[in-house]
């Protein structure tokens, strides 16, 4: 008989109550989700909760950068080279602009969102930089991305495709899905080649 150890009984509920404020966000919009709608949606208590995260904020924060990251690593990584940093970072940017929960926090909490638009990086935010710096430099190694801080590249290309998903319903009309994934490739392609 197998046994769950404590950290991954620990890693199964905290992803339950993640998995229960995501519910409550695409229900409610996130000003209205509360931590006791969030633990009764888990199954848990609000006590329980308290004890993973100190309040609504810290879970919803927990979601975001969960959902975000996680569409980095669902995203399948088929080379080293630009043309397949940029492909990655197109189908990033398509799961992300498909997710429910980003997208009720940008139209339900254009505060919240802007924040991290416009002020501050997210936690998220510094991971996909750190990873795309990385690529970036391994691309650069073989001469297909042009030379430059790959960190500053990284984060010219973070803000084109933060961009191209706050923006995409706005540009509806004239750039469907699959156009407006053709052009940020082109876009992308364009400012980091040699």
């Amino acid at each position: 008989m197998m046994s769950i150890s404590n950290d991954e009984a620990r890693d199964s509920l905290d992803a339950r109550i993640i998995d229960a404020a995501a519910d409550c966000v695409i229900a409610f919009g996130v000003e209205r989700v509360t931590l006791a709608e969030i633990a009764r949606r888990a199954g848990v208590s609000r006590p329980t909760v308290y004890r993973r995260w100190p309040d609504t904020q810290a879970i919803l924060a927990a979601l975001l950068t969960a959902r975000i990251t996680n569409s980095l690593n669902e995203v399948a990584v088929n080379g080293t080279d630009r043309a397949a940093i940029v492909k990655r970072m197109v189908g990033m940017a398509e799961r992300l602009r498909d997710d429910e929960v980003i997208m009720s926090v940008l139209s339900s909490a254009p505060a919240l969102a802007m924040v991290y638009i416009a002020q501050r990086m997210g936690t998220s935010q510094q991971i996909l930089l750190e990873v795309l710096a990385g690529a970036l430099a391994t691309a650069q190694a073989d001469g297909s991305v042009r030379p430059g801080d790959p960190t500053q590249l990284a984060a010219m290309c973070l803000l084109i495709v933060q961009s191209a998903i706050q923006s995409a319903q706005m540009v509806a009309p004239v750039l469907d899905v699959a156009a407006l994934d053709v052009e940020l490739a082109h876009s992308l392609n364009g400012y980091l080649k040699p």
